[in-house]
């Protein structure tokens, strides 16, 4: 399943982007920092670009839900905060939801 490559690829380039915003004007990072921002917040948009489906806006809902599982993962992994049973929950809510919106038959 090619799409959710691409998601997760989307989802890495965008919370990594949020992420250096975060770093400088949060944790007193470096401005270089937002070069990075760039770059990755770029990448982001140019992946969602990538999804085969004739809406925009039906691209972007689906990715909702895979960015909030990756910003789980994210702040598990990157910042060491393990996700609860809600937070597991509300992912896997919001995985489902982003499956019906991008495998759902359409023109019936």
């Amino acid at each position: 399943m090619r799409i959710w490559g691409v998601y997760a690829a989307a989802a890495a380039a965008e919370i990594g982007g949020c992420f250096a915003v975060w770093a400088v004007l949060r944790l007193g990072r470096s401005a270089w920092w937002l070069a990075a921002a760039v770059v990755l917040l770029l990448l982001f948009a140019w992946l969602l670009t990538r999804v085969d489906t004739e809406a925009a806006g039906r691209a972007f809902a689906a990715y909702g839900g895979v960015y909030i599982a990756a910003s789980l993962a994210w702040m598990w992994g990157v910042e060491g905060l393990r996700p609860d049973l809600w937070d597991l929950a509300g992912a896997a809510l919001c995985l489902a939801g982003a499956a019906v919106i991008l495998l759902a038959p359409r023109g019936a």
